[in-house]
C-alpha cells in the first residue's frame, strides 16, 4: 500500500511540473532558513555547557543600590575577600574561586607581544571549570606565585616546536613568569576565553592588589567569583543568607549597613551568556530575546512555507476532486486517500529537505562570517538534533498536507461527480486567509527593518558631543619614566597630530568607577546622593577630544592645585541642583581630590545610547592612565606610520598596537546590525516563498478563467481591463494584510525601541513604504500570469474544451 501511495505521488508530481517545483522550492527555502536558524540558536543555547559541573555551577554578581534603593550599578565581579569568606561561612560552597582579567606585554626571546585575554586565577580553577590538558599538572600549575599556563595556540606563537613547561617568559618588563602548562583553547560556546592563566598567588606582590588589599578592598570589584555547589544545595538559600553575610563582613558606610547598599546575587553558570544583564561582563554576551525572535521567524518562514503548499493544493482541488469521487465509488476508505494525499506531502517535503540541506551548506561559511561564530554542518548529525531534523520534516509534510487531504476527502462521490464540491471550493475563502497570512507576516518582516535602520541611521548621525572621526586609541604602558610632554611634542611635530590625551576610561566603554562625593550643605561638606560616575584624565583630555565647556575652565597646567580639583558635566550639575555658573567655585570632594568644581563641560556620550546620560566627575590623575587618545588628520595610512615611527623611539621593545574609537563606537551596537540585515533577508525569504505561492495561485487562477478572459476580450474588453481585473483580488488581500501586520509590528519595534535611552519615533511613512513595497512585488508577481492571459487569443480559448 505504501508503494503505491508513492508510486501515484512521484506520478502527480512530474504531472504537475509547474506546481511542484513552486512548491519544492518554498518549501526548500523554508527548510533551509528553519536549518540556519536552528543551527544559530543550538549554538547559543549550548554556552557553558561542556563543563563537567555546570549544573551546580554559578557566579556571585553584586548590584549597588542608591541612597533611594534604585539599582546605580550592577556589576559581573565582586571585591577580592568575598571569595575566601564565602567559603568560610558557606559548607554548601564545595569550591569558590576567583579570577581577574588583565592584560600585558609578554615577551620570550625576540617574541612580544601585547595580550589581552589574560586571567589571574586561584589554583583551584580546574576543579570548577573543564580544561583540557597539553601538558602540565593541573593540580598544581596554579600553585606557586609567578607561574604561568599557554592555551595551545599562544604557546604555539611564542614557542613554536619547543616544549614550553620550565621556559621563563617576561610580563610588562617587570617580573618574570615560569610555564608550567599548557591547555587547550576553551570551546567558542565559552563566557570567557582565556589566552593565559597566571597563578592568582602572584597579586600578593602586585603594587595595585597585595595581599592586604585582597582581604581589606571592598571597593575594589574586578573579580570574577565563581561557587561550585555541593550536589543538592540550594542556590535561594544562600542567597537569602547573603544580607546578612554581608553586614558581618563589609564596613557600614554613613551609617548604611552592607546589604541596604550592596546586594548579591548567584547566576547560575549556564545563564551568563544569554540572560546576564550586568554593566560588566568578560566578554560580550547574546539574549534569550533575540533566540526567541529568530526561533519565532524561523517558524514563521516554514509556516508561510507550509500555506503554500496549503494554497496551491486546495487550488489545484477541482483537477482532483473527480480523482477522489472515483476512488470512492471504487470502495477506496477516506482513511486511505488522507494516507495518500498526506504520502504525496511527506515526499514533497522529504525531497525538498535535501534540496535544503545543500542550500545550508552554501550559505552556512556566510552565516559563520556573519555572526563570527564556528557552526558545522555535522552539528545536524548529532543524534538529538537528528531527531528534531526528522520530526520537523515530517510535521512540515503533515501540516502542509493536511488541510489538503481531509478537504478534498471530505466530498461526497455523488456531488462530486455531479461537478458539486461544496461552498468551499467555491469561495476559496482559505485560499484567501492563507495569502493574508503569508503577506502579514512579510510585512511586519519588512517594517520592523525599516525602523531598525531608522534607528541605526538616528544613531550614527546623533551629536555625541566629542570628536571621535580619526581618533587613534593606544594602550597607555604605563612607564613613570617616559616624560609625555616630549612624546607629544613630538607627535605634533610630525604634522598629523593635532593633539594627545590621557584617561583611564575612554568614550565607547562604560563608567563603571565610582567614589564618595560630597558637596556644600550649609556651613559643611554633606554627602551627595547622585550616582556620580568618575571618570580620571590629564590636561589634555577634553580639548582632545573637541569637549565644549558650559561654563568654567578646564584643567591647566598653569595651576598646581588643579589636581585636586573636579570638573563635572552638565547632568551631574543639574542632578547637583546647581546650573552650570552656580556651580563654579564650590567646594567639592570626590574620591581623593578635594578642592573645588573649576569647570562644567557640556553633555556628551560618553557611554552607549542605550544609556541614559551620565554624571560625570573627572579628576587629574597623574600616572597608571589606561588610554591614550590621538586625533590624527590627513591621509590616514601615512599619519598611523608617523604616529609609529614616533612610539617606537620611546618604547622600542613594544609593539605598536593600536584602534580606532569609531570602530569601538560601531561595535557598540554590532547586535542592533547585526538584526537589521537579519531583518532584512528574513523578510526577503518571507516576500520570496510568498511570492512564489502567489505565482503558483495566479497561473492556476489563469487556467480557470481561460474561458472567461476569452469571452470578455470578443466582448471587447481591454487587455489593461483584464490585467486589472484579474489582479484586483489578490491586491484586496495583501491590503488586508498591511492592516492586520502594522498594529503588530508597530507594537514589537515600540518595545524594541524602548532598550534606547535615545531613539528615532516610528514615522507613519514606514508602513506606507512596506505596503507599497509589498504591492509592487505582489502586482509583479501576478501580472505576468494576468498579462500572458490577457494576451492569449480568445479563439483559443474558446476553441478548446
Amino acid at each position: 500500500m505504501i508503494r503505491n501511495y508513492l508510486l501515484i505521488a512521484f506520478r502527480n508530481l512530474r504531472k504537475h511540473k509547474a506546481f511542484s517545483v513552486i512548491n519544492m522550492a518554498g518549501v526548500a527555502v523554508g527548510l533551509a532558513c528553519f536549518l540556519l536558524i536552528a543551527l544559530y540558536v543550538q549554538d547559543e543555547l549550548s554556552y557553558d555547557r561542556y563543563n563537567a559541573n555546570a549544573d551546580r555551577t554559578y557566579r556571585v554578581n553584586r548590584t549597588f543600590l542608591s541612597s533611594e534603593g534604585t539599582v546605580s550599578l550592577r556589576l559581573a565581579q565582586a571585591a577580592p575577600p568575598f571569595g575566601p569568606l564565602i567559603r568560610q561561612d558557606f559548607p554548601e560552597a564545595e569550591q569558590v574561586v576567583r579570577t581577574l582579567d588583565n592584560s600585558g606585554l609578554v615577551r620570550y626571546g625576540e617574541h612580544s607581544f601585547n595580550e589581552e585575554d589574560m586571567f589571574f586565577a586561584e589554583a583551584n580553577l580546574f576543579k570548577v571549570f573543564s580544561f583540557d590538558f597539553v601538558s602540565g599538572n593541573p593540580d598544581q600549575a596554579l600553585v606557586n606565585p609567578f607561574s604561568i599556563l599557554f592555551s595551545r595556540p599562544m604557546a604555539e606563537k611564542y614557542f613554536g616546536k619547543e616544549n614550553p613547561i620550565g621556559k621563563t617568559v617576561r610580563l610588562n618588563n617587570q617580573f618574570d613568569l615560569t610555564v608550567t602548562g599548557v591547555y587547550e583553547p576553551l570551546p567558542p560556546q565559552a563566557h570567557f576565553h582565556p589566552g593565559f592563566l597566571l597563578s592568582f598567588s602572584t597579586l600578593n606582590d602586585n603594587r595595585v592588589y597585595g595581599a592586604e588589599g585582597l582581604r581589606t578592598n571592598w571597593s575594589n570589584n574586578s573579580f570574577n567569583t565563581y561557587m561550585l555547589l555541593r550536589p543538592g544545595a540550594d542556590p535561594k538559600r544562600i542567597e537569602a543568607n547573603f544580607p546578612a553575610f554581608q553586614n558581618k563582613y563589609v564596613p557600614s558606610e554613613e551609617g548604611r549597613q552592607a546589604a541596604t547598599w550592596s546586594v548579591l546575587n548567584l547566576q547560575k553558570l549556564t545563564d551568563i551568556h544569554l540572560r546576564s544583564h550586568t554593566d560588566s561582563e568578560v566578554e560580550p554576551t547574546g539574549d534569550i530575546t533575540y533566540i526567541y525572535l529568530f526561533s519565532a521567524i524561523g517558524l514563521f518562514i516554514l509556516l508561510i512555507a507550509c500555506i503554500n503548499y496549503m494554497n496551491l493544493a486546495t487550488a489545484r482541488s477541482a483537477g482532483r476532486a473527480k480523482e477522489v469521487g472515483m476512488r470512492k465509488v471504487v470502495g477506496a476508505l477516506r482513511s486511505q486517500l488522507i494516507g495518500q494525499f498526506l504520502s504525496e506531502s511527506i515526499l514533497l517535503v522529504t525531497l525538498s529537505l535535501g534540496i535544503a540541506i545543500g542550500l545550508v551548506l552554501v550559505c552556512l561559511p556566510a552565516l559563520n562570517a556573519f555572526t563570527q561564530k564556528q557552526l558545522a554542518f555535522s552539528q545536524l548529525l548529532n543524534p538529538a538534533f537528528l531527531g528534531i531534523l526528522i520530526t520537523i520534516t515530517l510535521l512540515t509534510g503533515l501540516v502542509a498536507g493536511s488541510y489538503p487531504a481531509f478537504f478534498l476527502t471530505s466530498f461526497r462521490p455523488l456531488g462530486v461527480l455531479k461537478g458539486q464540491i461544496g461552498s468551499a471550493m467555491r469561495t476559496g475563502k482559505l485560499r484567501q486567509v492563507l495569502v493574508i497570512t503569508q503577506f502579514a507576516i512579510a510585512i511586519a518582516l519588512i517594517i520592523s527593518t525599516a525602523v531598525v535602520y531608522n534607528q541605526m541611521k538616528y544613531i550614527q548621525n546623533y551629536r555625541l558631543g566629542y570628536q571621535k572621526d580619526q581618533m587613534l586609541l593606544l594602550s597607555d604602558v604605563g612607564d613613570s619614566t617616559t616624560n609625555y610632554e616630549t612624546l607629544k611634542q613630538q607627535l605634533v611635530q610630525t604634522g598629523v597630530v593635532a593633539d594627545m590625551g590621557r584617561s583611564s576610561r575612554i568614550p565607547s566603554s562604560r563608567l563603571l568607577d565610582s567614589y564618595d562625593a560630597a558637596a556644600p550643605k550649609g556651613d559643611s561638606m554633606a554627602p551627595v546622593k547622585i550616582n556620580l560616575r568618575g571618570l580620571r584624565v590629564d590636561y589634555d583630555f577634553i580639548p582632545t577630544y573637541q569637549i565644549p565647556m558650559a561654563a568654567g575652565r578646564n584643567f591647566s597646567r598653569s595651576f598646581s592645585t588643579d589636581t585636586s580639583m573636579v570638573v563635572l558635566n552638565e547632568t551631574a550639575v543639574r542632578q547637583l541642583g546647581w546650573t552650570p555658573e552656580q556651580a563654579i567655585g564650590k567646594r567639592f570632594r570626590y574620591g581623593r581630590a578635594d578642592g573645588q568644581i573649576i569647570g562644567v563641560t557640556k553633555d556628551f556620550h560618553f557611554e552607549s545610547l542605550h544609556q541614559q546620560m551620565a554624571a560625570i566627575a573627572m579628576v587629574m590623575g597623574k600616572q597608571n592612565f589606561n588610554w591614550i587618545s590621538i586625533p590624527i588628520k590627513g591621509n590616514v595610512p601615512a599619519a598611523i606610520q608617523r604616529v609609529k615611527s614616533v612610539w617606537k623611539q620611546f618604547f622600542p621593545e613594544r609593539p605598536f598596537d593600536y584602534k580606532f574609537l569609531d570602530s569601538r563606537f560601531d561595535r557598540l551596537y554590532a547586535r542592533e546590525q547585526t538584526q537589521q540585515t537579519l531583518f532584512s533577508v528574513f523578510a526577503s525569504v518571507a516576500i520570496l516563498i510568498s511570492c512564489l505561492g502567489l505565482f503558483g495561485l495566479s497561473m492556476f487562477m489563469a487556467e480557470q478563467r481561460t474561458k472567461e478572459i476569452g469571452i470578455r476580450k470578443v466582448l471587447g474588453a481591454s487587455e489593461a481591463s483584464l490585467v486589472a481585473l484579474f489582479s484586483k483580488d489578490f491586491m484586496r488581500l495583501v491590503l488586508v494584510a498591511l492592516l492586520i501586520a502594522s498594529p503588530i509590528a508597530w507594537y514589537a519595534m515600540h518595545t524594541w525601541l524602548n532598550d534606547f535611552a535615545y531613539r528615532t519615533d516610528i514615522h507613519w511613512w514606514v508602513f506606507l513604504l512596506a505596503g507599497g513595497l509589498t504591492v509592487l512585488i505582489a502586482l509583479l508577481t501576478v501580472s505576468f500570469q494576468s498579462v500572458k492571459a490577457a494576451l492569449m487569443n480568445p479563439v483559443k480559448s474558446l476553441r478548446s474544451e
